[in-house]
């Protein structure tokens, strides 16, 4: 019996990878960009080729399928955890129909093509496929935004002239050049039954996984942070007996991560000599440097631990996710991001002028920020109240003060930075 049916044997042998920086390094970044193609990353691609092996050991270990070719890198992950925060930061419905549309349409078109005869023919699927067209602008900016997904995996490529011109120009002068056998590599999950038959049952299937140490590891992996209370009691006997030991301490250790375990769950902490830029580690690191949003996610952080109502083990109240969750209400946040916007003010040094003058909608891009992070719940109470539940990680960053801004003569110092130490993905 081998390790992923049999998670919990005694008789299993501890996994000891084979550690090295260049393969640590690899690792993380594959995990955050899924694709690297020929004229944009071919110094990542030599490196892929050079630690084939190693890389495939430990994407086995996740169940993730790595396809390595001269001109072509590709991942095929897991879909990522949390489906409803991750669909939030995804295009919007029309940039996802236009995207699908667009790849079906290349598979029949030549090595280059003009774009206008590319639009031309997708606008001919889209009405076999029964996708409305309607040629206003809302539905070129999504052709556009869409064919610019296609570029960043290399599927379909502009080779010359400004993919931009036809938002306002459907004869734009683009050439195109699509790349046939990267289509095929498009699909990471495509599961065995009909998406357009029952939508929930084929994400149901594509999502699923037998396994519960597979699923503690891409967990681990993939997002921010495991929180005890959502386990299993499968999920929950690995957590308390594998992730220190002969199973997720290894893995963390392959891909340059540490374990930081704690009452309430897990995370894979990034150590500060570990990655060169924030966007290596995946598409919303958090803490960041500088800006409204994140100082502002950083001070109610704060707040919530202070004066935050805290979950309790017994009688957790008004929804609480499960204990060391820290509560304030939606109004007590708005209080709050408006006497900081007051404090703070816009300017030199200070937060948008936008965002100081509406603090509802600041109260709104915090919250995108943090649920996709899974560091903040809002649960609703009734039918106009709601409660911000904060994780316990949040606890681990602490906030710059709420400063005045600056006068613009005066030079800005170094209040208001914060540190990328002990990033958590």
């Amino acid at each position: 019996m081998n390790d992923e049916s049999d998670a919990f044997a005694p008789t299993r042998k501890a996994w000891r990878p084979e550690v090295d920086v260049e393969v640590a390094a690899l690792l993380r970044v594959l995990a955050a960009r899924p694709w690297l193609v020929s004229g944009r990353d071919d110094a990542l691609i030599s490196a892929v080729r050079r630690n084939e092996g190693r890389l495939r050991t430990v994407y086995g270990r996740l169940g993730w399928v790595l396809f390595v070719s001269r001109d072509l890198v590709r991942l095929r992950k897991s879909p990522p955890p949390r489906r409803d925060s991750w669909a939030a930061r995804a295009p919007n419905s029309l940039v996802c129909a236009w995207f699908f549309v667009l790849a079906a349409t290349a598979e029949s078109m030549p090595p280059k093509v003009a774009l206008p005869h590319f639009v031309t023919e997708a606008r001919v699927a889209a009405a076999e496929a029964g996708v409305p067209s309607t040629g206003e602008i809302d539905e070129r900016r999504a052709i556009v935004a869409a064919f610019k997904l296609l570029d960043e995996r290399g599927v379909v490529v502009c080779l010359d002239g400004d993919i931009e011109r036809y938002v306002h120009d459907d004869k734009a002068p683009v050439l195109l050049a699509v790349h046939h056998v990267r289509l095929t590599h498009l699909i990471a999950n495509a599961g065995g039954s009909d998406p357009a038959a029952d939508p929930g049952a084929w994400l149901d299937g594509v999502e699923h996984e037998s396994d519960p140490a597979r699923r503690m590891r891409r967990r681990l992996v993939d997002d921010t942070v495991v929180h005890a209370c959502d386990l299993d009691d499968a999920e929950a006997d690995w957590l308390r007996r594998r992730v220190r030991g002969d199973d997720g301490a290894p893995l963390a250790e392959a891909f340059g991560l540490a374990v930081e375990r704690r009452a309430e769950g897990a995370a894979f902490v990034v150590p500060e000599d570990a990655y060169r830029h924030p966007r290596e580690l995946g598409p919303v690191p958090f803490p960041i440097t500088g800006g409204t949003v994140p100082h502002a996610a950083l001070l109610l952080c704060d707040a919530a631990g202070t004066d935050g109502r805290p979950a309790v083990e017994a009688g957790v109240p008004q929804g609480a996710p499960g204990p060391g969750w820290h509560g304030l209400s939606g109004a007590s946040v708005i209080d709050r991001l408006s006497d900081w916007s007051a404090t703070v003010g816009a300017g030199r040094g200070g937060w948008s002028k936008d965002l100081v003058e509406n603090p509802g909608a600041l109260a709104v891009q915090v919250a995108d920020l943090l649920t996709a992070l899974d560091l903040v719940r809002i649960v609703s109470v009734g039918a106009e109240h709601a409660v911000w539940w904060f994780s316990p990680v949040t606890g681990r960053w602490p906030a710059p003060a709420a400063e005045p801004a600056r006068p613009k003569s005066q030079p800005r110092d170094a209040v208001g930075m914060f540190t990328e130490t002990g990033e958590v993905i």
